[in-house]
């Protein structure tokens, strides 16, 4: 059983091991003085009943057999087995068998017995007596003794004596026997069982380090033994875990990380409809400040003279027009960026759209004073939607003719094409003053304006770029700005058309 990633054992307290010998060794020391006490206690009295079992046994033979020649042989293996003592005689006192060699000893007591003398006894217990036989435990300034007596039907009387005294040597001697026995056995099995237990605690020990991997969300880690025990089961069942945990936080991380960019874009979208109220309001602000000075005056007769209510009409009308025309981009901005707006794709003349923008634009560059460049050729085809690229052309060229200035004594715009394989890219660039570096990323936002002062002063908004980023990304297609030598340049990208 091995992990797949090497993991630290830590823990406090004795280890696995040890517990597992220490209890060994505390149940074996337990089990040894409890074997001893109750041999203390119980043996004696076992081995009496034992003793009582075997000397009615040894009656229920004598009084049962005819066959003396058989029943003495069985008495003899009796007395040799169980060490009982036996004696029988007959009617004039005569010895009819004995069990052993000497059986003087055993037919004075017999004697005595139906005599009734004390026979040197110094306590007799009658155990049980019926009118066959009596068994009694007698004490002897020698020994201690289970004694069974009575007559046959012959007439012939027996005795079965049996020591008891032996006993008690016997449970002493165990004890110390047991007592031995068992230190031999402790030491040894401790040490065995401290070597052996590591078959059983090193995987719960490797569980133990694969729960705490997984308390700090590593589940990299596994278990691979694959015995049929229990541990390996609760080890797959770790593995099971393991794997479902690691899905389900996965699962909690992504929803997590989905929920935070839900929030940061509804706080982003919060905050862009914050700003776009803020802009849309200082930018209606001042067209609606001077309607209202100007039509006041006129209203209240500030002037008589024409020329000069002339004047205020006109101030009403351009601010109105401007009003009106952020209106519409803005209008069309919010279809561009939610999908309304319908983009028709279709095959047209690129360089026919920019030059009727030129053209229509001829007025507003010549009283500027700018010289534009445009020495493309007609005929270059390309896929998109002739409205769109008008509506980007225009802003580009709007923004070039406003913020053109000069460089080397001309004001230059220069319209150019830049084919890539099956795109198209369209150049506008205008001399003048670059654009700050950390401000080109800002120019497709909403009411940005590099220069707000001069961008007020022609009747811009801040919205014609962040239209040209939304018809270009409905499109799919690029669009950029850089500063170039001499002044800046703007462009956007078409799909060309194979000739």
């Amino acid at each position: 059983m091995i992990l797949s990633k090497k993991v630290s054992k830590t823990g406090s307290g004795f280890s696995l091991r040890l517990q597992y010998t220490f209890i060994f060794a505390g149940l074996m020391a337990g089990i040894i003085f409890l074997t001893i006490f109750l041999s203390s206690v119980f043996l004696p009295g076992y081995y009496k009943y034992s003793r009582l079992k075997d000397i009615k046994k040894a009656y229920e033979m004598l009084a049962s057999s005819e066959d003396d020649a058989y029943l003495y042989d069985r008495l003899d293996e009796l007395s040799l087995r169980n060490n009982i003592s036996t004696i029988i005689l007959s009617e004039d006192s005569t010895v009819k068998y004995s069990s052993i060699k000497s059986e003087r000893d055993l037919d004075l007591v017999l004697l005595s017995i139906i005599f009734r003398s004390p026979g040197g006894f110094q306590d007799i217990e009658v155990i049980e007596e019926t009118d066959d036989y009596s068994i009694r435990k007698s004490i002897t300034s020698e020994s201690e003794y289970l004694e069974m007596f009575g007559r046959l039907p012959d007439g012939s009387a027996f005795l079965f004596r049996t020591p008891l005294e032996s006993i008690y040597e016997a449970s002493a001697y165990a004890a110390k026997f047991y007592l031995l026995i068992g230190i031999c056995c402790i030491v040894p099995g401790s040490v065995l069982i401290y070597f052996v237990s590591r078959k059983i605690s090193k995987p719960i020990l490797d569980l133990s380090d694969i729960s705490e991997r997984m308390v700090d969300l590593d589940f990299d880690v596994r278990y691979e033994g694959h015995d049929a025990a229990e541990i390996s089961l609760l080890g797959n069942n770790i593995n099971k875990l393991s794997e479902s945990l690691e899905e389900s936080i996965s699962g909690l991380k992504t929803a997590n990380n989905e929920l935070k960019r839900d929030i940061e874009k509804k706080e982003k979208a919060a905050r862009e409809h914050s700003e776009f109220i803020s802009n849309v309001s200082h930018e209606l602000k001042t067209p609606i400040s001077l309607i209202q000075g100007y039509a006041e005056g006129l209203k209240e007769g500030v002037t008589e003279d024409p020329e000069s209510r002339d004047y205020y009409l006109d101030v009403i009308i351009d601010e109105a027009s401007k009003m009106n025309k952020l209106v519409k981009q803005l209008l069309s901005l919010d279809q561009l960026e939610s999908g309304e707006d319908v983009i028709e794709m279709q095959r047209f003349d690129l360089y026919e759209v920019i030059n009727t923008c030129l053209q229509t634009s001829s007025v507003l560059t010549t009283d500027a004073g700018i010289t534009v460049e445009f020495n493309e050729k007609p005929g270059e085809f390309v896929w998109g939607d002739p409205f769109m690229a008008e509506t980007v052309f225009g802003n580009y060229l709007s923004n070039a003719i406003h913020f053109c200035k000069d460089v080397g004594n001309s004001k230059l715009i220069k319209i150019s094409f830049i084919k890539y394989d099956k795109i198209l890219r369209v150049c506008v660039f205008n001399s003048g003053e670059p654009v700050p570096e950390d401000g080109i990323p800002k120019l497709w936002d909403k009411f940005y304006k590099v220069d707000k002062a001069r961008t007020r002063a022609y009747g811009g908004s801040g919205v014609g770029l962040s239209i040209v980023k939304a018809i270009q990304t409905s499109i799919g297609q690029g669009y950029g700005a850089e500063n170039v030598r001499g002044g800046v340049e703007f462009w956007f990208e078409l799909e060309g058309v194979n000739k």
